[in-house]
C-alpha cells in the first residue's frame, strides 16, 4: 500500500490524488544498484522512529506505550551504510548509547524511517522499513524506497572529518533555551521524523535561514512548501501527531533533537503551516565529526 488515509485526506484537501497516484509509482521495495553506488558514498544517515520501538498507540495518542517519536544521526566513513541484498541495508554503527532512539534499534521489527543525504549532489533517498540487529550494528529491511527531487535542499561541496572533535554529554530539558532558539531560528535545514499505525518515516524540509519560527520556549512553527504532492509526513501528522525534529550545526557538529506533536493548519489562500509543540529537547554537543562547508541555498527556496 503507497498511502494510508492520513496522506489520501491531505491529498483529497489539496486536491492532488491523480497526481500522487502518478509519483506515488515511484516507491518501491527495492534498492537499484544506482541507489547501492548513492549510499556508499555517505557519510551520515538520519533515522527515525518511536522510542519504544512500537509506533501503535494502543491506549491512545500520546500514551506511553507508544513512546516519543526521534530523529538521530548516524555517522560514519563512507561505506558504513550499503546495500546488502535487493531490499536491505546495513548499517556498521550504532547510536551513542544516551540517544533516545538507541534502545529501539536493538529491537528487531522496529519500524524505522531512513533517509540518506548528500549535500554535495544535492540528492536524498529514503527507505521505510524494519530494523534487525546485527553484531556490528543494524540492518533496515525496506518497505518503500524512493528518490526525492533537491528542492529546498542545500549544497555543500565538501566535508572533513574533524578525528579529535569527541561527543560531550547531552544536555536534556523541557523548554528551549534562547541559545537553542537561535539555533533554529538561523537553521537552513531540519530532519522530520513521523509515525503511522504500520511504520515510520524521516523527511528533510529546508529553507533559507529563519524558515523555521520559534513562537516560544515551547512551540515552533513553519511553512510546508508545496512539494512532491505525496504527502507522505503531513499524512502521518493526520493519522499520529506525534513527532521528532533533528537540527544540526553543520560546522561545529552540534545537534538539538526535539520530541513532541505537530498539527497542520490550512488557510484560505492555500498555504500550509506546521505547528511543532515541544515536549523534551535533547542537545547534543560536538555529536557529529564532520564539519561541512558553507551552504550554497536553494534556487527553490521562497
Amino acid at each position: 500500500m503507497t498511502y494510508h488515509s492520513g496522506s489520501r485526506a491531505v491529498q483529497d484537501r489539496v486536491g492532488v490524488r491523480d497526481l500522487a497516484d502518478h509519483v506515488g509509482q515511484a516507491i518501491g521495495q527495492g534498492i537499484r544498484p544506482v541507489a547501492a553506488a548513492f549510499l556508499e558514498l555517505q557519510p551520515m544517515l538520519i533515522v527515525g522512529g518511536a522510542e519504544s520501538g512500537r509506533v501503535d498507540v494502543p491506549d491512545g495518542v500520546g500514551a506511553p506505550g507508544g513512546g516519543a517519536v526521534w530523529a538521530s544521526l548516524l555517522t560514519g566513513a563512507p561505506g558504513f551504510v550499503r546495500a546488502t541484498g535487493p531490499r536491505q541495508i546495513s548499517v556498521t554503527s550504532g547510536l551513542p548509547p544516551a540517544d533516545p532512539l538507541a534502545p529501539a534499534l536493538s529491537v528487531p521489527g522496529t519500524p524505522v524511517g531512513t533517509l540518506a543525504l548528500d549535500p554535495r549532489t544535492r540528492r536524498r533517498m529514503r527507505l521505510n522499513g524494519r530494523v534487525r540487529p546485527t553484531p556490528r550494528g543494524f540492518a533496515v529491511e525496506a518497505d518503500q524506497v524512493f528518490a526525492n527531487c533537491p528542492k529546498y535542499l542545500q549544497k555543500r561541496e565538501s566535508y572533513e572529518t574533524v578525528a579529535e572533535r569527541t561527543p560531550d554529554a547531552p544536555r536534556r530539558d523541557t523548554e528551549l533555551s534562547p541559545s537553542q532558539r537561535e539555533f533554529i531560528e538561523t537553521a537552513d535545514t531540519f530532519f522530520l521524523a513521523t509515525v503511522h499505525a504500520h511504520g515510520a518515516e524521516a523527511s528533510h524540509r529546508g529553507g533559507n535561514p529563519g524558515f523555521v519560527h520559534v513562537a516560544s520556549p515551547y512551540e515552533l512553527w513553519w511553512r510546508d512548501y508545496p512539494g512532491n504532492s505525496m504527502f507522505l509526513t503531513l499524512g502521518n501528522l493526520v493519522a499520529d501527531p506525534r513527532a521528532g525534529l533533528l537540527f544540526l550545526d553543520w560546522r561545529t557538529g552540534t545537534t538539538l533533537q526535539l520530541t513532541g506533536e505537530a498539527r497542520t493548519e490550512y488557510a484560505p489562500d492555500g498555504e500550509r503551516t506546521v505547528r511543532f509543540t515541544l515536549t523534551e529537547v535533547i542537545e547534543s554537543p560536538t555529536a557529529s565529526p564532520l564539519r561541512w562547508s558553507a551552504p550554497e541555498y536553494s534556487p527553490a527556496n521562497p
